[in-house]
């Protein structure tokens, strides 16, 4: 398993932005596909975003589709998170995860798929 460590979090107004960033520690963290998942209070754990290590395979949930870009450097072992337009109901703790991912190709949204966590980052967004 990586180790997953995510900064960035924080309070923000509604209709701003914040970017996330999580870095893993390992270097096999070059075929992981990494993820941003979210638990907001009272709620169940739901799929934010995955980011696989081959160019251009990324999903979104449709919550977020067209607000949020998900981004990684392979070089740097970092995924990112730029969140824009920001709504209240998206405050939460957004954890990093990650799976190994020798093929760079798949993008799963199951959370019971992976097999690394961070340990989150709050953010919370003000009405």
């Amino acid at each position: 398993q990586v180790q997953l460590v995510e900064s960035g979090g924080g309070l923000v107004p509604a209709g701003g932005s914040l970017r996330l960033s999580c870095v893993a520690s390992d270097h096999t963290a070059r075929t992981i596909a990494m993820a941003w998942f979210r638990r907001a209070p009272g709620k169940e754990r739901e799929f934010v975003a995955v980011i696989n290590w081959r160019p251009g395979r990324v999903d979104y949930a449709d919550s977020v589709k067209g607000r949020f870009t998900i981004s990684r450097e392979n070089a740097k072992n970092t995924m990112y998170l730029q969140m824009s337009d920001l709504r209240p109901e998206g405050t939460a703790v957004y954890y990093c995860a990650a799976y190994s991912s020798p093929s760079g190709t798949t993008l799963r949204r199951s959370s019971d798929l992976y097999s690394s966590w961070g340990q989150g980052t709050q953010v919370t967004i003000a009405s």
